[in-house]
């Protein structure tokens, strides 16, 4: 199987995306967790929802009952990426 030049910009690009975000939240310039709505509005509530039923994304705690739950940003870019790359290349 062949990748036309446009599938390769578009794996690149998702790739550098990916790493850039990652960089940011390991130097702290971007919080590394995000609150489910904030989640929902840059992933789309379908997509977090899905992904949290299916057991690819994790929910994270910081205390008992009235807690917030928190999403790693890194592992939500990571699935949307993945899934991006997947729809895209011919694999």
């Amino acid at each position: 199987m062949e990748i036309s030049t446009i599938q390769l910009e578009k794996f690149m690009q998702d790739v550098t995306e990916l790493a850039a975000i990652t960089t940011l939240v390991k130097t702290g310039l971007l919080k590394p967790y995000l609150k489910k709505s904030e989640a929902f509005n840059i992933y789309g509530r379908r997509n977090v929802d899905r992904w949290l039923a299916s057991g690819l994304l994790t929910p994270r705690k910081d205390g008992n009952y009235s807690a917030a739950w928190r999403l790693d940003r890194v592992e939500l870019e990571t699935i949307a990426k993945a899934i991006s790359i997947n729809q895209f290349l011919p694999f």
